[in-house]
């Protein structure tokens, strides 16, 4: 898939929050973005950052003791996190696929049940690459994501000369 995968590199969590912003500006109900990364390397911050582009006006914090947030915005903003899932069976019982139709889901961990989401969404997976550097590769698995990434990639390239 040609124009499929895009990475940035951002040195502090301010600029990786700036990122989602950016994001923001893009997604349209029924966009999903899928956030894999090992603990603390920034999934949260990006989804604050999606968030503030949004006009949510609340703050968003990590959901791992709640699996599910909603946010008003702009759009409606889901903000799940599936850290805490025994069974994959339990991601059904969530019905996320429901969420994204009114608004954007924004997934942290979802290797823990790969089987409930669209085929056609954003995948985010982040290294840590020092102590506020991350690397985000972003992974486009059809039409609609495909057309969210170019327009994120034309934004950051535009942003960079200016």
């Amino acid at each position: 898939m040609t124009g499929a995968h895009l990475v940035i590199e951002t040195a502090t969590p301010a600029q990786t929050r700036r990122l989602g912003e950016k994001l923001a500006r893009y997604v349209r109900p029924g966009d999903v973005l899928l956030l894999l990364g090992e603990l603390g390397s920034g999934k949260t911050v990006l989804v604050q950052g999606l968030a503030r582009g949004l006009g949510v006006k609340e703050g968003v914090s990590s959901k791992s003791f709640v699996l599910l947030g909603e946010y008003e915005g702009r759009l409606k903003l889901y903000h799940a996190d599936l850290y805490r899932l025994a069974t994959p069976e339990e991601a059904e019982e969530l019905a996320l696929d429901e969420y994204c139709r009114d608004g954007v889901l924004a997934v942290e961990w979802p290797d823990r049940a790969w089987h409930v989401f669209p085929d056609d969404h954003l995948l985010v997976r982040f290294e840590v690459t020092g102590a506020s550097r991350r690397r985000l590769s972003f992974s486009a698995t059809g039409e609609r994501s495909r057309q969210l990434l170019e327009a994120l990639r034309l934004e950051t390239k535009a942003r960079a000369r200016a």
